[in-house]
């Protein structure tokens, strides 16, 4: 018995590959999206500080602040949006000081929970245990 011959699996589409933008990135790129601002505009901000938006992204905002509005619906750390954009650190806080400073996003610090936890909870806990 004979089996007819199938054809090969079909390929899946190349992706455009494009240079990262980490430490060798082209420093044009860079400068131009953060519009030259510098170090001392940018935010007070750490890799753990929560970032959400307020708005949705301005008719004329840069591709780069659209994204991250955008990506921000929900909070995201700025370490998390650094590399869900492929954008150093320090980018990405010259792009949230203007964000910031436009009240289209809000930076939280983040939820640090107590070494120790709360005695009444454990004593719910421990009473709703011994029930079942």
């Amino acid at each position: 018995m004979t089996h007819p011959r199938q054809p090969p699996p079909a390929q899946p589409p190349q992706r455009e590959r494009r240079a990262p933008d980490g430490p060798g990135a082209n420093p044009e790129r860079l400068y131009t999206i953060t519009g030259g601002v510098e170090g001392a505009e940018r935010a007070e901000l750490d890799l753990v500080t929560l970032i959400v938006a307020r708005a949705d992204p301005p008719p004329a905002a840069p591709p780069e602040q659209a994204a991250l509005l955008r990506l921000c619906k929900s909070p995201l750390s700025t370490a998390e949006i650094s590399a869900y954009l492929s954008l150093p650190f320090s980018v990405v806080t010259a792009l949230l000081g203007e964000l910031l400073a436009a009240e289209l996003v809000q930076a939280r610090a983040p939820v640090i929970r107590g070494a120790v936890a709360d005695r009444s909870l454990l004593e719910a806990v421990m009473h709703g245990l011994q029930k079942l």
